[in-house]
């Protein structure tokens, strides 16, 4: 996560302004985020699928700052580059952009892009976005400088480009298989181009990127003949010679190889828009050709398809709020239904981690897997809105990854099947027991836990071989320790939750004792976690507001990391001096002055309240921590203060990275009023609501709704909780609960309820005080 704070209120805002009653569809806005550093993208793409088809408005990482293009566009911008076909939604890393196509109309094809300062100096154009339009499966604007309207749209496993050309000129396309996002030299290792009989181009791409050694091949057909076309390399040390013949065992008509290809169609003056289909296929070309025959139809009916499943997958909730608060819970929604991404074709064939192809059974291979991020919230959230994928796709897809991973071990941060080993934890741990423990099958339990022990028993990742020795990860053989330490404790604690429940007392046991490694970190004296060496002691000096990658804490430091016992807050809380410590110190977390500290050198510390960091994962869950020190009404009110200043319905309306739906997710609970603070415990800690009404329409078809009487800026306090017309004392739901349906009402007033759920009894989960597990 990361981003420089620009937000401003929105509560006031959206508690003044008039119900909508349009559908979700219509109000999810896919420009939030695009701007600031929420780094999502405005383009084309269908439910989790494979194709995100949007514009790219600077690649060039010499001129500008690639993390700040992670997602291709940035709204500030003022041209566009060209449309290409893979994106990430808020990630935190640049890379994807593949198989970059632009228009152009008249006599001039430049071959370069240009300067962005410098208007007609490429194939770039300037834009408005007074011309643009973006909804969930749609994305147009008019190209101004080539007076050509671009339209955008997208299916599972295919994007369709829909150009109108000016009248009386001639039309041409650009494919710029140079171009790609964290576009620095040599990271094009192949590319290939190849002109079939009956008009189709195929393609290929050989990257070194973020991910090591990705390959990606397209199939790709025009709506109008070819009248011309041209196969271009531009490296300068490799002289043209012409096109090359096919290749052996090709049809094809022309093809050529090299490390900076641009492809050149020509059409003459056209008498009607032209539509170009795109699939790609991580496999071969021949997967890409067939991904582009499962999808028939031209613009119009792909269009159409592609808001069908919108509909579908949006009316998973249905939301009354006021119109700023409602448009950005729908568009959260949406974001967090674009990963984890198809990344199998049609025929089930996929690449795998180990660079091989292999074939899922009975269910479609996903990827895109931002697991560090996503444990958290998204990944929760997707078991109730769509469980299908949790347990058809999702799960079965880790597990694939796992069988073909050379280290035996579950995906870390993945996409298009290709492990980046980018963050820390073994965070696929808790995405399947939280699964398997809600009921969600589809997959074989006994080989996941054996997958979840093997990831988190595999000595070579990150310190595990120590933290098996030690009960903790030393600094001085491996950074980020103490933040490693505390998350490889929550992931054994899920561990155990799910061998457990399956009967393994042998596993359950080992693994709760090691889910208490997080007090080895944990300093009484400062009442941080903190860093130890290999010989016991607390690495120093210590200061808990320091931010240095590669050092103690990951994308954080103390303030952070020393909530994060999701799954024993009330032992932590003994351990700080008791509840009121606990509030204290929360307090002060949350109020403390920054003004003397300068986090310009870390680009994803962002959102800051104090020491509370919204913009990055590790805080997400730090809001609802009071509630376990038995003050709900103090989580009330920062939750408040979180959503007034870190969310709001433009461009630059997300604090930080979105991070593949977590930043989203985090607002959707929320909104609802609850949120998944411990993912494997079956509950939710109990906040306060954003919506008048919301239903969850569930998929064993019971709905749940959320009633909020009294909502308005003037009433942030819950008064009273009930529950199915009884009054609910406790500050958490069980799962079973929303699955079974019915009504959570909430009646909201000016001054807080300082009784409500205040008990010990009334507190959510923690281990050392666990109830039995149920299941």
């Amino acid at each position: 996560m990361k981003t420089h704070l620009r937000i401003a209120s929105v509560l006031t805002l959206a508690l003044a302004t008039p119900f909508l009653v349009a559908s979700g569809y219509e109000d999810a806005d896919p420009f939030i985020g695009t701007d600031g550093e929420g780094h999502t993208f405005p383009g084309a793409a269908a439910p989790f699928g494979m194709v995100q088809l949007s514009p790219d408005t600077d690649t060039n990482c010499l001129i500008r700052e690639c993390y700040g293009h992670a997602a291709g566009y940035r709204h500030g911008d003022p041209t566009i580059q060209g449309f290409s076909h893979t994106h990430f939604s808020g990630a935190g890393h640049s890379d994807l952009g593949d198989f970059l196509v632009m228009p152009v109309a008249g006599d001039h094809v430049p071959l370069e892009p240009g300067d962005p300062t410098q208007p007609g100096s490429g194939y770039r154009s300037r834009f408005s976005h007074g011309d643009e339009v973006a909804q969930p499966g749609y994305y147009a604007v008019t190209l101004s400088d080539a007076g050509v309207r671009a339209e955008m749209t997208a299916g599972q496993r295919i994007g369709v480009h829909r150009y109108s050309f000016p009248s009386g000129k001639a039309a041409h396309l650009l494919l710029d298989m140079r171009s790609s996002l964290y576009n620095y030299p040599g990271k094009i290792l192949w590319s290939s181009l190849r002109l079939h009989p009956d008009g189709t181009i195929t393609g290929s791409r050989q990257t070194r990127g973020w991910a090591p050694d990705r390959q990606l091949f397209f199939a790709m057909r025009f709506s109008a003949p070819l009248k011309d076309h041209g196969f271009i390399s531009t490296e300068k040390d490799v002289p043209y010679k012409g096109f090359q013949g096919p290749g052996r065992g090709s049809d094809a008509v022309a093809e050529r190889s090299g490390r900076a290809l641009v492809g050149r169609f020509d059409f003459g003056t056209l008498d009607r828009p032209l539509e170009v289909r795109v699939a790609i296929s991580s496999v071969d070309e021949a997967g890409a050709i067939a991904n582009l025959d499962s999808e028939p139809g031209g613009f119009d009916a792909v269009r159409a398809a592609s808001r069908q499943a919108w509909e579908k997958a949006l009316s998973a909730v249905e939301i009354e709020a006021p119109a700023p608060m409602r448009r950005n819970l729908y568009t959260a929604l949406y974001h967090t239904l674009l990963a984890p991404s198809v990344a199998g074709d049609v025929d089930g064939r996929y690449r795998g981690p180990d660079n091989a192809v292999h074939r899922a059974e009975g269910f479609t291979f996903r990827s895109t897997f931002s697991l560090w991020d996503s444990f958290r919230a998204e990944h929760p959230l997707l078991t109730l809105v769509q469980p299908d994928s949790t347990n058809g796709d999702i799960v079965r897809s880790l597990l694939a990854s796992r069988k073909a991973s050379p280290d035996g071990i579950l995906p870390v941060w993945q996409f298009q099947g290709r492990e980046t080993w980018t963050m820390i934890g073994y965070h696929a741990v808790p995405v399947i027991a939280d699964a398997y423990l809600k009921g969600i099958g589809g997959f074989d339990p006994r080989e996941a836990l054996d997958a979840m022990v093997a990831s988190a028993t595999y000595a070579p990742y990150g310190g595990i071989g120590d933290y098996q020795r030690l009960g903790y990860v030393p600094i001085d053989r491996e950074p980020e320790a103490a933040s490693k330490t505390v998350e490889y404790a929550y992931d054994d604690w899920t561990i155990a939750r799910m061998a457990e429940a399956m009967g393994q007392k042998d596993v359950a046991a080992r693994f709760y004792a090691r889910a208490g490694n997080w007090r080895n970190s944990f300093d009484p004296k400062t009442g941080f976690v903190r860093a130890r060496k290999s010989d016991g002691a607390f690495r120093t000096p210590f200061d808990p507001t320091a931010i240095n990658y590669g050092s103690d804490y990951t994308e954080g430091n103390a303030w952070q990391y020393s909530w994060f016992v999701p799954q024993d807050q009330h032992r932590l809380f003994q351990l700080m001096g008791g509840d009121g410590a606990a509030i204290a110190k929360l307090d002060a977390m949350f109020d403390f002055d920054n003004r003397k500290i300068d986090y310009s050198h870390a680009e994803d510390i962002a959102g800051l309240i104090g020491q509370y960091i919204h913009g990055n994962e590790p805080s997400h869950h730090v809001a609802y921590l009071y509630s376990y020190a038995g003050a709900p009404w103090r989580t009330q009110a920062r939750l408040k203060q979180i959503v007034e200043s870190q969310y709001k319905p433009t461009p630059d309306g997300l604090s930080g990275n979105d991070d593949l739906g977590q930043m989203s997710a985090w607002l959707m609970f929320t909104g609802l009023g609850f949120y998944p603070v411990t993912p494997g415990s079956l509950e939710y800690v109990i906040g306060r609501p954003f919506v008048s009404r919301a239903v969850l329409n569930l998929p064993n078809g019971k709905r749940f709704t959320i009633l909020t009487d009294g909502l308005s800026d003037a009433n942030p306090y819950v008064g009273r909780v009930m529950l199915n017309g009884k009054p609910l004392e406790r500050s958490y739901l069980r799962h079973e609960e929303i699955m079974a349906g019915g009504e959570l009402r909430f009646t909201m007033q000016a001054a807080p309820n300082r009784n409500w759920g205040a008990s010990p009894a009334a507190r959510p989960y923690s281990l050392s005080t666990a109830r039995a597990i149920s299941k």
